[in-house]
């Protein structure tokens, strides 16, 4: 093969490489960067999972009855790079949630920050959220 051909299939590897990531983390098909939500409630579940971990959390509206939230996470790979482990959350665990809304207006949310029982937060987001810090390696306080 001759230069030429290298060059434009390296061209062509690039372009499909780059298309599938972008298509993976489609974060404006579902979410709205303006809808800005902040949950607090209890943990009723927590997958570690791949593409990305869920986290389901259950809070009372102004009736009484009660709530419950789903929370896309980054990736288990992703979390773990911010100190994350899959035992942080524990059903039962009062946490608080913050995040980007769902453009279907249902209480789905990209998760951005969490409040952990301990005070500590942790992002939890992945690296496309909107307002992502490049490394956050710490359990604050």
């Amino acid at each position: 093969m001759n230069s030429k051909y290298l060059g434009a299939l390296a061209m062509l590897l690039m372009f499909f490489n780059n298309t599938h990531i972008s298509a993976h983390h489609a974060f404006s098909a579902e979410f709205d960067q303006q809808k800005r939500v902040k949950v607090s409630g209890t943990v009723s579940e927590f997958k570690w999972t791949n593409p990305h971990a869920w986290l389901y959390i259950e809070t009372k509206a102004q009736n009484g009855s009660v709530v419950r939230w789903s929370f896309e996470l980054g990736s288990p790979a992703g979390l773990g790079a911010r100190c994350w482990t899959k035992t942080d959350l524990k059903v039962g665990d009062p946490v608080t949630v913050e995040g980007y809304g769902a453009k279907d207006g249902s209480n789905t949310a990209n998760a951005t920050w969490i409040t952990l029982p301990s005070g500590g937060m942790l992002y939890a987001g992945f690296q496309e959220t909107p307002g992502a810090p490049a490394k956050f390696c710490a359990k604050q306080p």
